[in-house]
């Protein structure tokens, strides 16, 4: 597949008046990021734009998931981040200057063959951006920063925007969608007049800030309960010389100056001024919680923040944010790119509401017990997409702990028919369909489109196995019997057939994610 050379088309300087491009992303946080990552690897023509000058400081948020890291597994840059990242380490509780209890916040949970990624990844949220940045600009994408899209109007054709560059510049672009990924306090929301509400959080002032502090352990999430009820944690940063501040439950609102991030640590821990040194980046945050009443209106996405925001409790507004822009982009990319009706599009939304919704529930009720326990409940792992109407599971007495369709591929070790050792994560990965026939269910072949940018089949077992279950992991994440599992480019399943009649019901399956059009080529 020819990939989209963004960066060779637009530089770092404004378009032509009049460019016209296939999908318009408006802010270059992780959720943007992401999507123009999958967008254009899959020869989707994007063009993303960043108000600000550079990638946004801070660490903030630090919790990478399991399910976002298998996210980024596919989206190619899981390695990048897993160099720039650590495990959380364990948290070492302070009082009166020394430390008087040690405990594990985050859960660690050993890997499985089905779950390789079983802990969340500690990674600061200015090097995840670095990392998705530099995978994007691997593909040939780029961001084009000092940007600011002003104004929008669309119609049944597309997207008409209007970009202001930070030197007065401006320009006309088109675009057959635009996505807005612009964070909670969306310019694109605000123009579209759609509505967030969601549960009031206590209005509490927290400071957050990238600090250098000598004379303390890299080794722990250090701690300090405050009088007031609050708290003050400093927590290492992976791959920096700088600890993550995080203080809250204070009277009145604090200025989040470096000069108030130091006074407030000498207050409030036993470090003294000595000791604490250059502050990279502060800023004074106030938890809020919110979701919108749409995800799209006509031809304009909202996705990321700019479509539900939570607090950071749980560590799960990122990731739920990054997958929003996952489900997101394989839908773009099939009507843009294989002809799929664009009602596909519709299901965005139908699919990642309800999600958010839960996440936004779990999120504030970890906010208001202030528990400070975290476990796998947290991975995301368990998510999926039962009620979809993607989703057919065709299949009768599916034994308990087996994916039904609308739940996540399992990954299970395996070899190749020469007995090289791979796995199915590496059959999934890239922006395709993946047709698994487990058990030899006699699919023909011939029934399905040849192009392998839209679906790839993989046998295992049968008399022309391409992968062999050397070890029983297959069998033990999706059961013993024969059946085909259409595995959407996400990573759900879309479809679950007993071999009887299967040919059919994939081609039906087929229909409704790439188009009539695509399955019809195949005959």
């Amino acid at each position: 597949m020819e990939l989209n050379s963004v960066k060779g088309i637009f530089g770092t300087a404004l378009p032509h008046d009049g460019t016209t491009v296939d999908v318009l992303i408006a802010g270059a946080g992780p959720t943007g990021l992401a999507l123009a990552i999958d967008l254009t690897r899959r020869g989707v023509r994007t063009l993303l734009v960043e108000r600000q000058d550079r990638l946004s400081p801070g660490a903030r948020g630090t919790g990478v998931q399991p399910r976002t890291q298998e996210v980024y597994d596919d989206l190619g840059l899981l390695d990048a981040a897993s160099a720039a990242g650590s495990l959380y380490p364990r948290t070492a509780h302070w009082e009166n200057g020394e430390i008087v209890n040690i405990t594990e916040m985050i859960e660690r949970v050993d890997p499985t063959p089905a779950t390789p990624y079983s802990n969340t990844l500690m990674l600061p949220q200015f090097r995840n951006l670095e990392v998705l940045y530099e995978r994007l600009r691997e593909l040939g994408g780029d961001v084009l920063f000092r940007t600011e899209l002003t104004t929008f109007d669309q119609d049944s054709a597309g997207v008409t925007a209007r970009l202001r560059h930070a030197d007065g510049a401006e320009r006309t672009v088109h675009g057959a969608y635009l996505v807005a990924t612009d964070g909670g306090r969306s310019t694109v929301r605000r123009a579209l007049g759609i509505k967030m509400s969601g549960p009031e959080l206590e209005p509490v002032a927290v400071l957050l800030a990238d600090v250098r502090v000598d004379g303390l352990d890299r080794d722990h999430w250090h701690r300090w309960e405050l009088p007031s009820g609050g708290f003050a944690g400093l927590l290492p940063l992976a791959g920096t010389d700088y600890f993550q501040t995080m203080m809250a439950g204070f009277d009145g609102t604090p200025d989040p100056s470096p000069e108030t991030i130091r006074a407030e640590l000498v207050a409030h821990t036993h470090l003294d001024a000595a000791q604490i040194g250059e502050v990279l980046w502060s800023s004074l945050f106030r938890p809020r919680a919110g979701l919108v009443e749409r995800y799209r209106t006509g031809r304009v996405f909202l996705a990321g923040d700019a479509a539900h925001i939570h607090s950071p409790a749980g560590g799960q507004g990122l990731n739920t944010s990054v997958q929003d822009a996952y489900n997101l982009g394989w839908k773009l990319g099939q009507v843009l790119r294989h002809g799929a009706p664009d009602s596909l599009l519709d299901t965005y939304e139908t699919e990642r509401r309800p999600i958010a919704e839960s996440i936004l529930d779990t999120s504030t009720r970890l906010h208001r017990s202030g528990a400070l326990r975290r476990g796998r409940d947290l991975h995301q792992l368990g998510i999926g997409y039962p009620d979809s109407p993607l989703t057919r599971e065709l299949r009768t007495d599916l034994a308990e702990g087996i994916p039904a369709a609308g739940d996540r591929a399992p990954d299970a070790p395996c070899t190749t028919p020469d007995g090289t050792p791979t796995r199915l994560f590496d059959a999934l990965r890239g922006p395709h369909f993946t047709l698994l026939d487990l058990g030899g269910t006699g699919i023909d072949d011939s029934a399905l489109p040849a192009d392998p940018a839209l679906i790839r089949l993989v046998r295992v077992g049968g008399p022309a196995p391409d992968l062999i279950d050397t070890h029983g992991h297959i069998r033990d994440a999706y059961g013993p019997a024969p059946a085909v599992l259409l595995i959407r480019p996400d990573g759900y399943l879309a479809l679950a057939a007993p071999p009887e009649n299967a040919t059919a019901q994939v081609t039906a399956a087929l229909e409704i994610h790439l188009g009539t059009g695509a399955v019809a080529a195949a005959h």
